[in-house]
C-alpha cells in the first residue's frame, strides 16, 4: 500500500482483548503470549503512524518520545517517555478494565507528548478510523500534539503541559472512591512542584491513585542523574508517602506482579519502570533523538527488522510531502532568522565583553531542560561559566534566577516557552516585590507553527505585566533577528523585570518601503518605549509586532498599491504607550491591532483605552487569536484569521 488514503497497513483486528484478574499475581502462558503479542502491534503501528509526522515536517514529541514538554522541531523538547515505551502499561490496564468495573476506565496520562497513545486508542475503540492515524499532526487532522478532550473523537481528557494531570486526577478520585484511578507519568513531569502538590494530597487523604511512571533517565538536555544530582523518582514518592515499586518495565512479568501490588493496597501507590527509552527501534534506542518524532529512517529501518517488506514503511512516508505555505510575502526577505536562537548569540555579544571571572559574578543563567529550544545552549557552549543546567521546574528556576539578580548589580537570565509563562506568574509578582534583575525571554509565543496545538498557545504574555502603575515592567517582542540583538544589546544590563518574547518560527528580516534596505540594519538603535514607524500613512494605521509585523507588512503595501494610503507601526515595547506615536495613529482615521496573542488579553484589549484615555477616537479594530488551533504548522495563522487577505479585508471595512 501507499499514501495515506489506503488502509492502514497492520491490522489492529489482531489486537486481543484480555482480561487480566490483578487477584492472580503469575500470568498464564496464555496471558502473556497475548500480552506479549498485543504489545508488539500496538508498538508497530506507533512506529508506524508516527514517523508520517516527521515525513510531513511536523516533528514534536510523539510516538517514541521519552522526554518532557512541548513543542516541535529536531531539536525540540523533553519527554519523559514515549507512547511506544508505554504500550506495555496500557495494554495490562485495558485487561484490567476489561476484567472489572472497579476501576475508572480511562488511562490518564500527565506526558501529553505521549499523545500517541490516545490516538490509538480511539482507533481500538473504533472513534476514529485507523487509516486516519497515518494523518498524524497534519493540519486540520484533529489529531494535534497533545491530547485534548472535544476535538479528537475518542479522547477522554486534555492533558495540557507536564505536571497538570496528577492533580486534576486526584480530583478524579476524589470524587469516584469505589474506584481505582489509573495514571501513566515521566521522570520528566515528576520534577514539576505540581506534582510534589498532589503527592502530599493523594497521601494525606488515602486517594486510590495508581501511577505507571515510565523513568528512562533521558530529557532533552540529558540525563537527570548527571545535571540534576539527588533526584530519584522512586526515592521521592517515598518520601511523600506513596507505596512505591521499581521494575524493569520490559519485563512483562515483574510489571504485572506490581500492577497487582499497587491494586491490592489501598491508598496512593506508584510503579517506577526503568527502561531505556524507545527500547528496540534500533537507531534511537536510549538517545535523546528518542524525544521527538521516529525519524523516517529509524521507522522504515525498524519495520524492516520486525520482518515487514522491505517497502513496507516508504511507500507510506515517500508520499507525504511536507504542506509549503503557499502565501508569499511582500515587504521582507526570503531570507529568515530564528529569533529563539538569536536570543542566545545575542547574550553571548554582551558576556564577550566581560572576562569569564567578571562574567560569573555578575551573570547567572538557568535553564529548564530546554536549552536546545530557546537559544541557551549556544550560552551553555561558548559561557559555560555563567550557565546552570537544571529540571522540569519553572517556578523554582525563575526565582532561582531573581534570586541571584537580588543583588543591584548582578542579574539573572531565565528561560522557557511562553505557555508557560503563566505557570511563573506568583513568582514573577514576587520578584518584582524583591525588587530584582531578570531578563525573561519566553520563545514559541503566539501560534505560529505550534503542532503542538492549543496547550502550548503561548498567547497571554501580557499576563508578566502584573505589577501595580507605580512599578514598571519591560515587555519586548522583537520583529526579527537584527531587532532581536538591537534589543538585547540595550536591555541586558537594565535594571528589574525585562521580559523579551520570540515566536518558534523562523521570521523574515523587515525591508523599509524601498523594498531592499533592512529596517533594522545599519545604524538602527533599539529605544525601550519607542514604536517604530515602519511607513506613514493617511488612511489609517496598523499597529503590529513580532512574527505578525512582517504580515501586516504585506497586507498594508497590497492596500498601498491599491491606493489606501495605510501606515504601518511596530510597537516591540508592548505594554508602554508611545505618547508621540499614539498621538499621531490616533489622529488618524482608523487603527487596527494586528497580533497572534489572545484577543482577551493581548495588546488590541489595552490599545483602544490608551487612545480613548487620550480622548483619541479613530475607527478601532483589532485581531488575534481566538480560538481552538488546527494542528499543522504554518496553518494555524490563517485558522486564526491572522492572514494578509484577512488584515486587508478588516483594513478596507475600517477604512470606509
Amino acid at each position: 500500500m501507499s499514501g495515506t488514503d489506503n488502509p492502514f497497513p497492520i491490522d489492529l483486528k489482531k489486537f486481543k482483548k484480555l482480561s487480566l484478574d490483578p487477584t492472580n499475581a503469575k500470568l498464564t502462558p496464555e496471558q502473556k503470549s497475548g500480552l506479549l503479542a498485543n504489545i508488539q502491534l500496538l508498538r508497530d503501528a506507533i512506529v508506524l503512524f508516527t514517523a508520517t509526522g516527521a515525513a510531513r515536517g511536523v516533528s514534536g514529541h510523539t510516538g517514541i518520545p521519552s522526554c518532557l514538554y512541548l513543542g516541535i522541531s529536531p531539536h525540540h523538547e523533553m519527554s519523559t517517555g514515549g507512547a511506544y515505551d508505554t504500550v506495555p502499561e496500557v495494554c495490562i490496564l485495558l485487561g484490567l478494565f476489561e476484567h472489572s468495573d472497579k476501576f475508572y476506565p480511562t488511562i490518564f496520562d500527565e506526558a501529553g507528548h505521549r499523545v500517541a497513545t490516545q490516538y490509538i486508542l480511539s482507533a481500538l475503540d473504533g472513534a476514529i478510523p485507523p487509516e486516519h492515524l497515518l494523518h498524524y499532526r497534519e493540519a486540520n487532522s484533529k489529531l494535534p500534539g497533545h491530547p485534548e478532550l472535544g476535538l479528537t473523537p475518542g479522547v477522554k481528557f486534555s492533558s495540557g503541559r507536564l505536571g497538570h494531570m496528577w492533580p486534576l486526577v486526584n480530583g478524579v478520585a476524589l470524587a469516584n472512591r469505589d474506584k481505582a484511578i489509573f495514571c501513566l507519568g515521566s521522570d520528566g513531569s515528576q520534577q514539576e512542584g505540581n506534582d510534589a502538590e498532589a503527592a502530599r494530597l493523594a497521601v494525606a487523604q488515602r486517594l486510590n491513585v495508581k501511577l505507571l511512571i515510565d523513568d528512562n533517565d533521558v530529557t532533552i538536555a540529558g540525563h537527570p542523574s548527571e545535571y540534576l544530582k539527588g533526584y530519584e523518582v522512586a526515592k521521592t514518592l517515598k518520601g511523600h508517602g506513596l507505596e512505591v515499586f521499581e521494575v524493569p518495565g520490559e519485563d512483562i512479568d515483574a510489571l504485572w506482579g506490581a500492577v497487582c501490588a499497587i491494586v491490592a493496597y489501598q491508598g496512593p501507590a506508584a510503579i517506577v519502570c526503568k527502561r531505556v527509552m524507545a527500547p528496540g527501534v534500533a537507531d534511537i534506542q536510549g538517545s535523546t533523538h528518542g524525544h521527538d518524532v521516529v525519524p523516517v529512517k529509524a521507522a522504515v529501518n525498524y519495520l524492516k527488522a520486525r520482518g515487514f517488506p522491505d517497502n513496507f514503511g516508504s511507500n507510506i512516508y515517500d508520499n507525504i510531502k511536507p504542506t509549503p505555505n503557499p502565501i508569499l510575502y511582500v515587504g521582507s526577505t526570503k531570507e529568515v532568522g530564528a529569533n529563539r536562537v538569536v536570543f542566545g548569540d545575542a547574550v553571548n555579544g554582551v558576556l564577550d565583553k566581560l572576562t569569564k571571572e567578571e562574567a560569573a559574578k555578575k551573570v547567572m543563567v538557568i535553564d529548564s531542560d530546554l536549552e536546545g529550544s530557546t537559544g541557551l545552549k549556544v550560552i551553555h557552549q561558548k559561557h559555560p561559566e555563567v550557565f546552570v543546567p537544571s529540571g522540569i521546574m519553572e517556578r523554582g528556576n525563575f526565582s532561582a534566577a531573581a534570586g541571584f539578580g537580588f543583588d543591584k548589580d548582578k542579574f539573572g537570565v531565565f528561560s522557557t516557552f511562553s505557555a508557560f509563562l503563566e505557570m511563573v506568574i506568583s513568582e514573577i509578582t514576587m520578584a518584582r516585590l524583591n525588587n530584582t534583575n531578570v531578563l525573561c525571554h519566553f520563545s514559541h509565543s503566539g501560534v505560529d507553527e505550534m503542532a503542538d496545538n492549543t496547550c502550548h498557545f503561548g498567547i497571554n504574555s501580557m499576563f508578566a505585566d502584573n505589577g501595580l502603575s507605580d512599578v514598571q515592567s519591560w515587555l519586548y517582542f522583537p520583529a526579527d533577528a537584527l531587532q532581536m540583538v538591537a534589543v538585547i544589546e540595550r536591555v541586558f544590563f537594565e535594571r528589574g523585570l525585562r521580559f523579551v518574547f520570540s515566536t518558534r518560527s523562523k521570521v523574515p528580516y523587515i525591508l523599509k518601503e524601498d523594498g531592499q534596505t533592512k529596517f533594522f540594519g545599519g545604524d538602527y538603535k533599539f529605544v525601550p518605549g519607542k514604536d517604530d514607524t515602519i511607513v506613514d500613512g493617511k488612511a489609517g494605521y496598523v499597529v503590529s509586532f513580532g512574527e505578525m509585523l512582517y504580515r501586516s507588512w504585506d497586507a498594508v503595501l497590497r492596500c498601498r498599491e491599491q491606493g489606501l494610503d495605510v501606515g504601518l507601526i511596530n510597537k516591540s515595547t508592548l505594554n508602554l504607550v508611545d505618547e508621540e506615536t499614539i498621538r499621531k495613529i490616533g489622529s488618524s482615521p482608523f487603527v487596527l491591532v494586528v497580533e497572534s496573542l489572545n484577543q482577551k488579553t493581548g495588546l488590541g484589549s489595552k490599545f483602544g483605552t490608551w487612545l480613548l484615555e487620550r480622548q483619541l477616537t479613530p475607527k478601532y479594530g483589532y485581531m488575534g487569536t481566538n480560538k481552538e488551533g488546527c494542528g499543522g504548522l504554518w496553518e494555524q495563522i490563517p485558522h486564526q484569521g491572522l492572514d494578509p487577505q484577512s488584515i486587508i479585508v478588516k483594513i478596507k471595512s475600517l477604512s470606509q
